[in-house]
């Protein structure tokens, strides 16, 4: 999967499929089942660091995480996620930052918002950095959303996600993910636009879909939106085979002579 792919899936209808990966043991099972696109995303504050949301997340950090799925894989596009304050600061900064994520391995970078960040977008595509938007519910504007809520609700703030979709895309980039707004508003921002949609939270209408891993696998159960499916339930998996672990050790059945060296 190359980025001029992401555009030709779209013409062709055929669906984007992302999932996110942040070590190099998940990101190659990922390639391995086929994924298109794997997100490094800065849901890891969250789900692997265990903070309550990803502001605190760091570029340094970004980069490390990035830089491991990156050197993992061989088939799939890998984006990486732009944290809080690595672009909003200045359009030099933005760049720089974007730049550092190339290093690192990835092929494109996402960040957040819309007509407000168009300019950092199209300089970085005159440079040559490819780059994903992401409208609706961003999840680096949670304090200013008092918590995780469904955005685009009333024509009166649909047009302006529609208009921030249409900002993006005449900036340059190459797709736009849409989390958490009604299904029929990403059915129109989909029509309207010529580069893919990745749907997190918005309806079967979009390009392409994309979930956080470890909801996916069952793996993290703290919070589990709406929009999340789960295809696994490893979570389960784990605690019983820990526990099997656990007894065994304490009933002396492990190490059995099976898994003794003579």
């Amino acid at each position: 999967m190359t980025v001029p792919d992401l555009l030709k899936s779209k013409r062709d209808r055929r669906k984007i499929v992302v999932v996110t990966a942040y070590d190099a043991l998940f990101a190659r099972i990922v390639e391995q089942a086929g994924i298109d696109v794997i997100l490094v995303g800065d849901s890891l504050g969250v789900v692997v660091q265990g903070k309550p949301n990803t502001l605190s997340v760091t570029m340094e950090q970004m980069l490390y995480h990035t830089g491991l799925v990156a050197g993992a894989v061989q088939r799939s596009l890998v984006v990486g996620d732009m944290p809080f304050m690595s672009y909003q600061a200045s359009q030099e900064e933005a760049l720089r930052n974007a730049g550092r994520f190339l290093q690192a391995g990835a092929h494109a970078v996402k960040l957040e918002g819309g007509a407000a960040v168009a300019d950092r977008v199209a300089a970085m595509a005159k440079i040559g950095i490819p780059v994903i938007g992401h409208l609706g519910m961003t999840p680096q504007s949670v304090q200013q959303y008092g918590g995780y809520k469904v955005q685009g609700k009333g024509k009166d703030r649909a047009q302006p996600l529609i208009d921030d979709a249409l900002a993006l895309e005449a900036a340059g980039a190459v797709a736009i993910v849409l989390e958490a707004i009604p299904a029929g508003l990403a059915k129109t921002v989909s029509e309207a636009l010529t580069i893919p949609t990745i749907g997190v939270g918005a309806g079967p209408h979009c390009d392409g879909q994309v979930l956080v891993l470890y909801d996916l696998l069952g793996l993290f159960d703290e919070f589990v939106p709406k929009f999340v499916k789960p295809y696994g339930h490893l979570k389960a998996d784990a605690l019983q085979a820990l526990r099997r672990y656990k007894d065994e050790v304490e009933q002396g059945t492990f190490p059995s002579d099976s898994e003794s060296y003579h």
